[in-house]
């Protein structure tokens, strides 16, 4: 009788000695924000619930309060003064949550299908929402009616907003790109530099231009200037093997709030800091056993949040509830992970 599959090691699940904030959601994870003015993390699941914990100092997590929607939850914001929560979903609406005073959620935005991606504009005191209604939508939430409609020639499948700049990619490789100071209009319509579909975007921290990361295991980085093209340049990452053959989809696209270096994080398990000026990596992680769908950094950049966790990307065969857990894990950033670097012989600054 061989007793090899009884010693078999466990994987791993925390291979970075990351802290784990719980209790955990019960189901997978499709989203994290981090409040712009305290350690308050809030995360979006498919067990229909939005949860928030005070990160304290030492790594250590304290659950503060959740609420509920009807269906799963796949997108979240904070308003920008840290009160309100904003988190949309497969219930077709948009709640706003007063987290802060302890207020009851109401609903602030609704579409015709599930909303996909969310954002709160404070130069403009709106909410914008994203659906696979194909529409965006943005909102005074004072208000029952959108402002305005806008129409996207697919369904959305992420957005970025860094005012005046935000970004819309949709279904069939479409970015859409809009000045905030003329939201009615296009500024321009981009064909994604990369050869499959959109999983997530993130706008420069100079608002020149826009980073895509695509299910095949590759990044754009975009500039929008005519005379900037030069500099655009895609990469492969989240891959596995000599020849790439086990590519991963990037789920997560996150900069820095302080260095303007940028992170990754992928199906493969693994999330990366990057520095786009030197094209380099300036930081792997080891390989968690689950995916990563989503991740953050805090406010200022010390703590960076990611979630491990099946993905749904193999279908409900290849989950075993028994063994599928959900975790949430903050990892306590060093500067030498992510402060850029020039390239070594380059004599760059």
């Amino acid at each position: 009788m061989a007793f090899s599959s009884l010693t078999t090691a466990a994987p791993n699940v925390n291979p970075n000695k990351s802290f784990e904030v719980t209790p955990s959601p019960s189901d997978s994870i499709s989203s994290l924000s981090f409040s712009s003015k305290a350690n308050h993390l809030v995360a979006t699941s498919w067990d229909n619930q939005v949860r928030c914990w005070e990160i304290l100092p030492g790594g250590s997590s304290q659950a503060k309060a959740a609420i509920s929607h009807d269906q799963p939850v796949l997108c979240s914001t904070w308003k920008d003064d840290g009160t309100t929560v904003f988190s949309g979903g497969c219930d077709k609406q948009v709640k706003m949550w007063p987290l802060l005073s302890g207020g009851q959620p109401s609903t602030v935005a609704m579409h015709d299908a599930p909303v996909k991606d969310v954002a709160w504009i404070s130069q403009m005191n709106l909410l914008v929402s994203g659906s696979w209604d194909k529409t965006l939508r943005y909102w005074d939430t004072r208000q029952a009616q959108p402002v305005h409609v806008q129409q996207l020639p697919e369904r959305c499948y992420a957005l970025t907003v860094n005012y005046p700049l935000m970004v819309v990619g949709t279904a069939d490789r479409n970015l859409i790109v809009y000045n905030l100071q003329n939201p009615q209009t296009e500024f321009k319509r981009i064909q994604s530099p990369l050869k499959y579909q959109t999983r997530c975007l993130a706008a420069f921290p100079d608002q020149q231009g826009f980073l895509v990361g695509s299910i095949e295991g590759r990044v754009g980085v975009h500039h929008l200037d005519d005379s900037q093209q030069n500099k655009n340049f895609t990469f492969k990452c989240h891959r596995e093997g000599n020849t790439s053959t086990e590519i991963y989809s990037v789920n997560s696209l996150n900069f820095h709030p302080v260095h303007h270096t940028f992170a990754t994080a992928g199906s493969d398990g693994a999330f990366n800091f990057w520095d786009k000026d030197s094209k380099q990596r300036l930081k792997a992680f080891s390989r968690c056993p689950s995916p990563i769908p989503c991740s953050t950094f805090n406010a200022d950049g010390s703590i960076f949040a990611y979630a491990v966790c099946y993905d749904w990307s193999k279908g409900a065969e290849n989950h075993n509830p028994a063994t599928a857990k959900s975790y949430i894990y903050l990892h306590s950033t060093q500067e030498s992970e992510v402060k850029g670097k020039p390239r070594v012989g380059t004599g760059r600054k």
